[in-house]
This record gives structure tokens, C-alpha cells and sequence, in this order.
């Protein structure tokens, strides 16, 4: 019998849209290798304010893929209809409103549960913010501020999405991503993975992966930040 570690099943992309191509194009075989026989999503769309034209965009690409697509902001219970998604779709944007929002609408715990249970979770952006731990490595302003920076924690690590290198030319004198990565390590001892665009982290299970077509950027307390490749399994390589 698998424990409920065992049924766990997640996407977790960088971005949404690559340059050159459509919303979700460069993921699509992804999201149906983790849907799976699912036929219907449920999207998350606190991230924007617009969260009509969000659901909207959401659902006619979806539909494109032959999946249905309910939107959590306009169900009567947000509550229950997590509880009885097939799959859910956090979407990206501003991580803090869509943290505060799902404290505001009591999602944290069933969001957590449902996904315990083997309920697949996709997420972009800031929808793989809300997965870690806590949001501490985001990228985004806290333009409102939910009771917690404590997030689903459905990882063991953090992850920064869209993570950019430092350009070597460039005149900026502010902080690189990395410096802020390494101030984050100085107070937290969790591992980060800088998520490039394009790469993305599957896990099945305890089984955690980078795929995607980028390298990602590891950074562990005490060490010097180090990359590991597409195909590379997280699970081994942060429990080092």
C-alpha cells in the first residue's frame, strides 16, 4: 500500500509563456503526462487581479488540450471545490496576493491534503512559490501582506522561479539575484534552486526531477552554488 508521499504528483514551472511560443506551448506534454486520465482542471487565479480574464485565457488553452477548466473565484465554496478537484493549476503573478488569498479563503490545509491524497498539482511561477515552504524566494513586491510568509510546503526546498544569472557587461549596480539568494541563506538554512526559464521540476512520489532545457543553480548553506542538469534527480543531490 503507498503512504501518501508515494501519491504525491506536481509540475512546477519557472514560466509560463516562452519567448517565441504560446501560453503553456513549451510544457504541454508535461501537463498530460501529470494529468494523467484527469479530464478536469481547477485554476487558482488569486495571483491577478483581473481573475476573470485570467480563468478566461486559462480555459481556452486548456480546452485547446481537450481538458475542462473551473475557475476557484467563482465557486460558491472555493473550500469544496478544491476538495473535489480533479487537479488543480495555481497560476503565476504576484505571490503575496495569491498566498493572502488562500489564507483568506481556507485553501491552505485542503489544498495540502488533496495533494497528499495524489491529487496533481501544476503550478507556475508564483504557483511554485506557494509550494515551498515558505515564499521567502520570491521575486515579487509584498504589494499586500498575508498572515504568513509560511506557505504549503509541499517541498522540502525552496525554489526561485525565473532565476536570471548576473551579466558580467551589464552597468546595474544593484543586488544579483545570487547575492539575494545567498542573503536568504545567511538566515535560512533551507536549499534553493534557481529555476531558470524553460526548466521545470516533476515529482512523483519522494522522486524529485529537473527537466526541462536549462541547467538550474543550487544553493546550500556553506557552499558554493553549484549547477546540476536536466534529468538530474533533486531528491539525491539535495539530501547530500
Amino acid at each position: 500500500m503507498l503512504n501518501r508521499d508515494d501519491r504525491k504528483r506536481l509540475l512546477l514551472i519557472s514560466n509560463s509563456t516562452q519567448f517565441g511560443r504560446g501560453y503553456l506551448d513549451h510544457v504541454e506534454q508535461p501537463i498530460r503526462n501529470l494529468l494523467g486520465p484527469s479530464k478536469r482542471m481547477l485554476f487558482v487565479p488569486y495571483a491577478l487581479q483581473d481573475r476573470g480574464g485570467y480563468a478566461a485565457s486559462a480555459r481556452k488553452r486548456f480546452e485547446a488540450m481537450g481538458y475542462e477548466l473551473d475557475s476557484v473565484h467563482e465557486a460558491a465554496d472555493p473550500r469544496r471545490a478544491v476538495e473535489s478537484a480533479e487537479a488543480l493549476f495555481v497560476g503565476g503573478g504576484n505571490t503575496f496576493r495569491l498566498l493572502k488569498s488562500l489564507y483568506d479563503n481556507g485553501l491552505m490545509w485542503a489544498i495540502q491534503r488533496r495533494v497528499e491524497e495524489g491529487m496533481p498539482y501544476l503550478g507556475s511561477s508564483a504557483g511554485v512559490n506557494v509550494a515551498c515552504p515558505t515564499i521567502r524566494t520570491t521575486n515579487d513586491m509584498p504589494i499586500v501582506e498575508p498572515p504568513s510568509l509560511c506557505a504549503l510546503a509541499l517541498l522540502p526546498f525552496q525554489i526561485n522561479p525565473h532565476y536570471l544569472d548576473s551579466d558580467p557587461s551589464s552597468t546595474h549596480m544593484g543586488e544579483t539575484r545570487e547575492q539575494r539568494l545567498r542573503e536568504f541563506l545567511e538566515e535560512n538554512d533551507v536549499p534553493v534552486v534557481g529555476l531558470r526559464e524553460g526548466g521545470w521540476v516533476t515529482v512523483r512520489g519522494e522522486e524529485i526531477t529537473l527537466e526541462g532545457h536549462r541547467s538550474a543553480r543550487i544553493f546550500v548553506r556553506g557552499r558554493e552554488p553549484y549547477e546540476i542538469q536536466p534529468g538530474d534527480k533533486l531528491s539525491m543531490v539535495l539530501s547530500r
